[in-house]
């Protein structure tokens, strides 16, 4: 198997000389059996050798078994994650300087703030943890490409992922710099929850859902540490035929809807802000993404007992309604100054929306709790991009985030956005130029943006009204014949009722935002066949595994019906106990 180009920097895979392999894996075991000598001696006690590829990404280069997890599409995720932590990593150093500061310990603020070195030990650099290392290339990459890094724990529960782990850190020489763990992710974290022993970051990407280590996450990391999310479960996030499941996963109940991915971040983000707030703890947003199959977080996590009760006014509902796409948020409460630095909360009233939707008169669908406040730090996010452009070759991905965090650099604070698709859809007529409707939107007063989680995407802060105003000019002005707008559809009661703005669809001077002038790549065709979420790792397994299971199952249901009519056929001449009927 070959990575694919897109990947950037990685080189295709070497496969090893298998007796080597078995001679060095055999040693790494009689090694870590004499450290360990309660640790079981069974097959699963070390590294199978079965089939080990070579794999290079950035300044890493890592030995990769198909028993331990490993996917070359998120070299993306990785990347940025490199490009974050590094920005970080210079907040950190003065963090230290102003507490040393704060303790008159002047002498030793200019003694011990050396250089920030790429792969060197920094005194007072960063504590970082990855929860989940599998097989240890992203802390790998951690130690050979972020400066200013005091330490990094790479842990993973299997025997088999933390050997592998140590065999890469030995590889590329980063015993000093790195060190392997086998523990429960939970358990370790709540082990280094005390003031003195918490991480300055902490990185989880999980397969699937990251929820189960939300709770230890948040005391782990220090005030104002930085707090790295990855979620892949976007089937369940997205609501796809199972609200349920989220609800017991996030506690939220999504809706099926355009805007699904960016409700999806905003439910991690409730998720996450719900279990710091318990600690009087509060998160704030530097980066929300919707990339491919998965969702990426980072955010600073703070302490503080008066602003963590702030999260009840920055949480909310969404109704929805299914006929027309039309959407409004509804907060949970509502914060007023009393005397002082004071607040008052209260429950926030409403519902804004009555039982079925004004424009379509179809029955509203509620959704949430999620997340209503902003969902990146523009400043961070500028720095970031300035970060990965200063080094030009580092980053196999660099155009990508270049162009991702421009766009989401670029849109409003308001929850949620439409697809344009769906607009014209539902009223069945023909589509206008996206700088059209942008236009439109800012002429009649508003503001308006792209979405980077949807390519054809409308955020706004307009009324409801005003979007299906406009749509309703573009059908009038355009001249469209809607026959397929029957009475009872959502698009017959809307074109049903006359526009009340007068419309300006003129070519305003901001419709077309600086990305899109630019041209950078905001959005990334499929990068491989096969690119989405990879099965989890087995012990024994064949890379055609999913290839063989997928054509076994093609027309399976096709077939299912086909062989039942052939035995009811058969039994139609016979009676119910099977005899043939003379």
């Amino acid at each position: 198997m070959r990575l694919s180009r897109w990947s950037g920097i990685c080189r295709p895979n070497v496969l090893f000389n298998e007796k080597l392999i078995i001679s060095s894996l055999h040693n790494i075991s009689k090694r870590f059996m004499m450290d360990n000598p309660n640790q079981d001696d069974s097959p699963h006690a070390t590294v199978q050798a079965t089939q080990f590829q070579q794999v290079s990404e950035g300044k890493a280069t890592i030995v990769q078994p198909e028993s331990v997890f490993y996917n070359p599409v998120q070299q993306f995720n990785r990347d940025i994650t490199i490009a974050f932590i590094s920005e970080f990593a210079k907040d950190h150093l003065e963090h230290v300087k102003e507490q040393r500061l704060k303790k008159n310990e002047l002498d030793t603020v200019t003694d011990d703030m050396a250089e920030l070195v790429v792969g060197k030990s920094h005194p007072n650099g960063l504590r970082i943890l990855e929860g989940l290392g599998a097989s240890g290339l992203r802390s790998v990459r951690f130690g050979l490409e972020i400066p200013g890094v005091k330490k990094i724990v790479c842990n993973d529960f299997d025997k088999q992922a933390a050997e592998v782990i140590q065999r890469n850190i030995d590889r590329n020489n980063l015993q000093h710099l790195v060190e392997a763990s086998c523990a429960d992710a939970s358990m370790l974290m709540y082990q280094n929850k005390r003031f003195e022993d918490r991480f300055d970051v902490v990185d989880l990407d999980p397969y699937g859902t990251a929820v189960p280590f939300f709770d230890a996450a948040v005391q782990a990391v220090r005030d104002g540490g930085l707090l790295c999310v990855t979620c892949t479960d976007a089937a369940v996030l997205c609501g796809a035929n199972v609200p349920e499941k989220c609800f017991t996963m996030y506690g939220s109940m999504p809706v099926k809807s355009r805007f699904c991915h960016e409700m999806a971040l905003r439910v991690i983000l409730r998720c996450l802000e719900a279990h710091a707030s318990k600690y009087s703890r509060y998160i704030v947003p530097l980066a929300s993404l919707s990339v491919d199959f998965y969702f990426r977080i980072f955010v600073k996590v703070y302490t503080g007992q008066l602003k963590a009760k702030f999260s009840a006014a920055h949480t909310g509902m969404v109704y929805h309604c299914p006929g027309c796409g039309s959407f409004i948020t509804q907060p949970l409460s509502e914060v007023s100054a009393t005397k002082g630095d004071n607040y008052r909360f209260s429950a926030a009233k409403g519902p804004k929306v009555s039982e079925v939707c004004v424009h379509c008169g179809s029955h509203h669908r509620i959704g949430g709790p999620m997340y209503l406040g902003p969902l990146h730090d523009r400043g961070y996010m500028e720095r970031v991009i300035g970060h990965v452009l200063s080094e030009p070759g580092k980053f196999g991905t660099a155009k990508r985030i270049e162009g991702m965090l421009s766009m989401a650099g670029e849109e409003l604070d308001t929850p949620l956005y439409w697809e344009i698709d769906g607009l014209y859809q539902t009223v069945h007529c023909e589509p206008m130029k996206l700088v059209t409707i942008m236009s439109a939107v800012l002429n009649a007063g508003y503001q308006v943006s792209y979405s980077h989680a949807c390519k054809n995407s409308l955020k706004t802060d307009a009324p409801n009204s005003v979007i299906w105003d406009i749509i309703r000019a573009h059908v009038k002005n355009s001249d469209i014949k809607t026959k397929r707008n029957v009475p009872g559809t959502p698009g017959y009661k809307i074109l049903s009722v006359p526009p009340s703005l007068e419309v300006n669809f003129d070519t305003h001077p901001d419709a077309v935002p600086k990305s899109c002038a630019q041209n950078l790549l905001r959005f990334q065709p499929n990068p491989q066949e096969n690119w989405g979420p990879k099965p989890r790792a087995k012990r024994q397994g064949d890379d055609d595994a999913m290839v063989n299971r997928r054509l076994q199952n093609q027309g399976k249901k096709k077939r299912k019906l086909t062989d039942g009519n052939e035995d009811s056929s058969n039994n139609k001449d016979c009676n119910n106990d099977g005899s043939k009927i003379e």
